[in-house]
Order: structure tokens, then sequence, then C-alpha cells
């Protein structure tokens, strides 16, 4: 890993300089998606496609994500409650300049049955990775969109 991150905790979701926030409702029920997002941490690489490696560590408070283009997470599990919050901080990556990035998915209950999956993007670095991140917003929403899409069909099977 290139370099460590600041040890932020959950509230840097509500507080960081740069935030990014997604949503959009699926058919699967918040336990079946809870149970993608936190227990089969090894299975996001086949809905996420942006994900080339994803497995759980020390004992599945921690993980290590792996992403096209080369880019490396070390995490530690912030908040694992089934089936409304799954939320991770960095420790450790290759990502020039990033200082402090949580991201934070939480399930509700959707409007007609199904789950409203909201993801939030918590980021902080220096200043030209605070522009890159919100420059990226557009591909980001694309990513979720197809991630949460991906996984809801992989969760009809």
């Amino acid at each position: 890993m290139a370099h460590r991150l600041r040890p932020v905790e959950i509230d840097f979701v509500e507080t960081a300089p740069v935030r990014l926030v997604f949503a959009r409702e699926i058919t699967a029920p918040p336990e079946a998606v809870f149970h993608a997002l936190a227990e089969d941490v090894a299975g996001w690489s086949e809905w996420f496609s942006a994900v080339t490696s994803a497995r759980p560590t020390d004992d599945g408070t921690g993980r290590e994500v792996r992403l096209l283009g080369g880019t490396r997470f070390e995490e530690s599990v912030l908040v694992a409650k089934s089936p409304e919050t799954y939320a991770y901080r960095v420790d450790a990556t290759n990502a020039p300049g990033a200082r402090a990035l949580v991201e934070e998915w939480r399930l509700t209950p959707g409007a007609v049955g199904g789950t409203r999956v909201q993801w939030t993007f918590a980021a902080d670095g220096n200043a030209v990775f605070r522009g890159a991140v919100r420059l990226a917003r557009p591909g980001l929403g694309r990513a979720f969109k197809g991630a949460v899409a991906a996984l809801d069909r992989r969760l009809e099977k």
C-alpha cells in the first residue's frame, strides 16, 4: 500500500468535505441486500463491475478490495447493522492524494416493496483528490446504478 489514511469514524459520512450520495430502489429485500454487502464480500466482484476482487480480513472486521485500474484498499468495517447499514473506512490505499474515505450503504424498505439502497461516498484529500472525486460523480453514479441493478438480478436467482 502506498499510504495510510486518517482513521475517521462513521460520523465522517455527514461531515466529509466531499460527499456523494446515490440512491436507487431494487426488488430484493433488505435482508438479502445486506447479506450480499456485508457477508458475501468475495461476491462483490460478481455484481460491482469496478471491483476485480474483494475478500474479508481480520475475521470479517476488515476487507481488502482491488478495483479495475489497480487501485487497492485495506478497509475496516465501521457498521454492520443488519439489515439497515453497512459502512467501512479505507485505512490504506495506493490512490494518490486521499486522506480519509468512508463508504456507507443504507438499506430501507422500498416504497412498493424491495429495498431503497443509498450509497454515500465520503472523502477528504488534497485539493487535486477532492476535485477529482467531484468530477468523478457522474461515473460513480453510473457505476452505482449498474452495480445495484446487477446485484438485484443476482439476488433474483
